[in-house]
């Protein structure tokens, strides 16, 4: 069996650093050298998962193929990697906690105290060396949330202290990324930040083997010397982290300051091969030289926390640059629309798109919003939420059922256009109950969606509880809209299309989550390409 080496990012100073996208910007540099490398969170928080956190709390929650519902971090990791994760991929306290207590009350520690450790660390070593155990992985990297000296990462801490330790140095090392804040004031970057968060590390058991310190401006030699000798480490292993316009910067920025020839020495791996990233630099190119721009209105009610839409934003970049074309986004309050205001506020917008969400609240102004895009011509992309938000349009204004809603507003509605599951009536629980993960759909040759995906049977991912009212299929086919797409078990409406409309689509799942920088998703490259001919006319 191979032996699979293990790397932990840990944070200091400050949260909001970027431990997500330094572990998969190095991720993705030792996949570029032919290793296979996959990347874990570990969130200290005590909810089995985010799937019941408000966006504006945690930003997006995002959702695998097996049915996780995940941090968002988790979609930088797909993005960069190009690899789906699962449930594995994200471990939280409260999943940690739960499984301790299943076993003591099935009785599995008979006779013994359960204490942290060594019962709540041993879970998490457990939790931590799942994915090398399948034999897949060359390189497992761990990323800790939260930052080092909270009480609650703590048993994370002293899970890593042990597996140093049984694994031997050159089997597991620890990346610590931190702050090196600049004071304009005295013009001149600060270690103590960097030198207190290494002392309070090390207090738990832990010594970093690389620095990697986020910065503004460059560190000079000096400063590197001190962060080394202060913090126990080698000059070599102090990388700087400069501020870049884009996450997808990061991966040529760690590729300079040679972090992955740092970690590959330190696990006694071959350097031989170098990353070429010859197709993400492509992308870059493409990105960051566009030849066309468009404007596309987002319609949600989330938008103060922009994260709460993190996908659909990157899934905007990825099909922008296969375009060479800047998508500039108009973000816009869902409450915000009014009867009265709608269309100044959409004016001059090349494509609208009607976000997911929960709940009543902004829901007549994602209505109004895809009215406009209806009436108007202009490419109208719905997803999930904003897919149904179609569908109860179409019904008020075009089969004239004034009363039509989704039972999720409205109980009692007249004409329960979207409606309930049958397997979700007798559900109370909130938490992993919806509809899940990657399910199969069917479309319709001939179709925008078919033409997109150039594929008859397709597979997306999903997170819902509400569904196409299938009693009122055959209305809205007659008058004009129709389902493209279906679950071939369950006859489920997953995609509706007005095929008379230059570019009108709505889909029940959500195809944000599978855009990745290699493979930009086709149905966001099929709206921005209707989007750029719209802008044209």
């Amino acid at each position: 069996m191979q032996n699979t080496k293990y790397v932990f990012v840990t944070g200091g100073v400050t949260s909001s650093l970027g431990k997500g996208i330094i572990a998969a910007s190095l991720a993705k540099l030792l996949q570029e050298r032919g290793f296979s490398v996959t990347i874990q969170k570990l969130d200290p928080y005590i909810n089995i998962d985010p799937g019941t956190l408000n966006p504006y709390e945690h930003g997006e929650c995002y959702v695998t193929d097996d049915g996780a519902e995940t941090d968002l971090d988790l979609g930088h990791y797909e993005r960069f990697l190009n690899i789906p994760t699962s449930q594995a991929n994200n471990v939280t306290t409260g999943r940690i906690y739960q499984s301790v207590i299943n076993k003591e009350r099935k009785g599995e520690f008979l006779g013994k105290t359960v204490q942290v450790i060594p019962h709540i660390t041993d879970e998490i070593k457990h939790r931590i060396q799942i994915l090398g155990e399948t034999g897949d992985y060359d390189i497992v990297i761990t990323e800790i949330g939260g930052t080092v000296g909270d009480i609650e990462s703590l048993p994370y801490v002293e899970s890593v202290r042990q597996l140093l330790w049984e694994k031997g140095e050159e089997n597991a090392i620890v990346i610590h990324l931190t702050l090196v804040p600049y004071l304009a004031a005295a013009g001149e970057l600060k270690t103590k930040p960097t030198q207190h968060s290494v002392k309070m590390l090390m207090q738990s058991g832990v010594s970093p083997d690389i620095l990697v310190c986020r910065t503004e401006h460059h560190i000079s030699d000096d400063i590197r010397r001190k962060l080394a000798l202060f913090c126990n480490v080698k000059k070599e292993d102090v990388i700087q982290s400069i501020d870049a316009k884009t996450i997808y910067d990061v991966p040529n920025l760690m590729l300079e300051e040679g972090l992955d020839e740092v970690v590959l020495k330190k696990l006694h791996l071959s350097t031989e091969k170098k990353p070429e990233l010859k197709a993400w630099n492509e992308f870059l190119r493409k990105h960051k030289n566009p030849t066309s721009q468009v404007e596309i209105a987002l319609i949600g009610k989330y938008i103060e926390l922009q994260d709460s839409y993190k996908s659909i934003s990157e899934a905007f970049i990825h099909a922008g640059s296969s375009h060479e074309t800047k998508v500039n986004v108009r973000w816009v309050h869902s409450e915000s629309l009014t009867a009265d205001n709608f269309e100044e506020k959409l004016k001059g917008v090349n494509g609208i798109l009607v976000a997911p969400g929960f709940g009543d609240r902004g829901i007549e102004g994602k209505i109004n919003a895809v009215k406009y895009a209806r009436e108007n011509n202009i490419p109208f992309f719905g997803i999930c939420l904003g897919m149904q938000m179609a569908v109860i349009e179409f019904a008020r204004n075009v089969l004239n059922l004034p009363d039509a809603f989704s039972t999720e507003m409205k109980i009692d509605c007249a004409s329960p256009v979207i409606n309930l599951m049958e397997s979700q009536e007798n559900v109370t629980e909130k938490g992993g109950t919806m509809r899940l993960g990657a399910w199969d759909c069917q479309l319709t040759k001939n179709s925008k969606a078919f033409e997109a995906y150039q594929s008859e049977m397709i597979k997306e991912r999903h997170r819902h509880r509400y569904e196409f009212n299938n009693e009122y299929l055959q209305q809205f086919e007659n008058a004009g809209m129709i389902a493209t797409g279906t679950n071939p078990k369950a006859g489920l409406v997953e995609v509706i299309e007005i095929p008379n409309h230059p570019w009108f689509v709505g889909v029940q799942y959500h195809p944000e989550y599978k855009s990745t920088v290699l493979k930009p998703h086709p149905l966001f490259v099929d709206f921005i390409k209707a989007a750029l001919k719209q802008s044209k006319k």
